[in-house]
């Protein structure tokens, strides 16, 4: 896709008053956001204060700004790049676009979500730490969302253990959310990738996360949820996971511990883990089933 096209679709989501997925399913069907943009700007029903926008002055400014990202090591990546993450095109969920820091690679591709609470117990660090460990160790990448807790464990022993992991976040990439995790953002960017759904200059809000938790559970094969409380957000992740095709592994404690932990144990697609050799055994058996992804 041509930076004037990136431009194009950024300039449909921000302009045009549409849902983002009316204006990604547009974009995707013309297979060019340049081709959908006048009509996506043209209201449905005639308004007096409608005025005619200058196409090429608003894309030429927009791809000004894109390339202003790029100097701060923001890449931009459309559903209609190459570089958009195969996987997540297929969920429904899938953002329109991804800003990226870093960089993405084919075995991304194969990657293992290792999400659960912020107020993690020290079982519960130590599992996560244990379980992104074998998975990197194993050649499999590990994503999380950058939260305290799990996910900041999880992360943290990916890199100490010399693996790939990918952050999710649920901020816009010019943030840092919590803002003690700063550094390790940066380590990530720099030895993997941190991805983004939202505007560089977008603060956390609560309504991010759970968009957040489909992106991450959509790039990957499958989730680990390590540790959970009865609302824990991990749960959200956990209910995507299952909706998009996707393997869930639970914890044991997470079984016995809450209502949905129960219930989705009996569901197909979840296993209940008993060690990281039983999560690298299955892990196996799901990427050997994975056909080889279309190229876009």
């Amino acid at each position: 896709m041509t930076r004037r096209e990136q431009a194009a679709l950024l300039l449909a989501l921000r302009e045009s008053g549409r849902r983002w997925a009316d204006v990604a399913n547009a974009v995707e069907d013309a297979r060019s956001a340049i081709a959908v943009l006048d009509d996506l700007l043209t209201p449905d029903q005639p308004t007096l204060d409608h005025s005619h926008v200058d196409l090429a002055a608003r894309l030429a400014e927009v791809e000004r700004e894109i390339d202003g990202w790029a100097t701060e090591g923001i890449d931009l990546v459309t559903l209609l790049d190459a570089g958009y993450p195969v996987r997540l095109l297929m969920v429904h969920q899938r953002p329109p676009f991804l800003t990226i820091r870093g960089g993405l690679g084919p075995g991304d591709d194969r990657a293992v979500a290792v999400v659960g609470s912020r107020g993690a117990s020290q079982r519960g660090l130590h599992i996560a730490r244990e379980v992104a460990t074998a998975l990197v160790g194993h050649g499999v990448t590990v994503l999380s969302g950058l939260a305290a807790g799990i996910d900041t464990a999880a992360h943290r022993a990916a890199l100490d253990a010399g693996g790939r992991t990918v952050a999710v976040v649920g901020t816009g990439l010019r943030h840092c959310y919590p803002a003690a995790n700063r550094a390790l953002q940066d380590e990530i960017a720099r030895r993997g990738a941190v991805i983004s759904q939202f505007w560089p200059d977008a603060g956390p809000a609560k309504q991010h996360f759970p968009m957040r938790n489909a992106v991450m559970s959509g790039c990957g094969v499958a989730t680990v949820i390590v540790e959970a409380g009865e609302h824990s957000g991990a749960r959200i992740q956990a209910r995507m996971a299952l909706e998009h095709g996707r393997h869930v592994f639970l914890l044991p404690e997470v079984v016995t511990g809450t209502t949905w932990g129960r219930e989705m144990a009996e569901r197909p697609n979840t296993t209940v883990l008993e060690g990281p050799d039983h999560l690298l055994g299955v892990v196996d058996d799901l990427t050997a089933e994975v056909p080889e992804l279309i190229d876009f």
